[in-house]
């Protein structure tokens, strides 16, 4: 539950080595967090330091037998679920999913199918909780999918499409969704590539979500200008669409 200030006091972060998802974890402790559990593949060495009762547990994506345990484990450990970040994933590049199928596919298990399987679970616990916020990280990516990335966009596009559904499938539960739409992020996922226009950084993306959370939004985009940016951009003919720079 949220303590006595009204601040979230307990989160569970489902891909724990998300630099996103831990800058989110920070400032929601800074905000009086106080209990947390970090779902990773891999523990963090050295493990972050939060002013918070940390739990670290192992979530592997594509085994979703095993998602159902991973948040009766979580609620074990620090009760009722105020927030859920919903922030593993993998980028990859056209190239490679177009060289290699097998690999294009399980980008987008992991993409799609994982946060389907991890949306629903969390569905549940929030609606018999009462309360809770679901936050699913979409992208600009799939607000019109671009022959530079249609795999990775796709999938986005599928997650954006499912996440609203989840959303009104909640409405009147107590508990809800928060879509967070980012443009390019600088950070680790995106080494090496060259940024697109009005890019953040994971530290951004965090302050909007915190924002949202907040405020009790239904979607944010980070930066706000590109949601007016990518409503045109729905409006532009397939020719002109298809000749934007890959």
């Amino acid at each position: 539950m949220r303590n006595a200030l009204g601040a979230v006091d307990s989160v569970l972060l489902l891909g724990g080595r998300s630099e996103i998802g831990l800058e989110i974890v920070d400032l929601l402790v800074r905000l009086g967090a106080s209990r947390v559990v970090l779902a990773m593949r891999e523990p963090l060495d050295p493990p972050p330091k939060l002013d918070a009762e940390v739990h670290l547990l192992p979530f592997e994506a594509l085994n979703t037998a095993s998602h159902a345990e991973v948040f009766a484990r979580a609620a074990r450990l620090v009760g009722d679920l105020d927030v859920v970040i919903s922030a593993f994933g993998v980028l990859g590049s056209q190239e490679e999913y177009d060289a290699d199928p097998e690999a294009a596919a399980r980008a987008v298990a992991v993409n799609y199918g994982a946060h389907v399987a991890t949306g629903l679970h969390a569905a549940r616990v929030l609606r018999e909780q009462g309360h809770g916020t679901l936050v699913v990280f979409s992208s600009v990516a799939g607000a019109r999918v671009r022959k530079a990335n249609f795999v990775y966009g796709s999938a986005k596009a599928g997650l954006d499409g499912f996440a609203q559904g989840l959303a009104d499938s909640l409405h009147g539960s107590g508990a809800r969704v928060l879509i967070v739409r980012p443009g390019f992020v600088i950070g680790r996922m995106t080494e090496g590539l060259k940024p697109a226009p009005l890019p953040s950084t994971p530290r951004q993306v965090a302050l909007a979500t915190v924002a949202a959370l907040r405020d009790g939004s239904a979607s944010v985009w980070v930066p706000r200008a590109l949601g007016p940016v990518f409503r045109a951009m729905t409006f532009l003919p397939r020719p002109i669409w298809r000749r934007l720079p890959r």
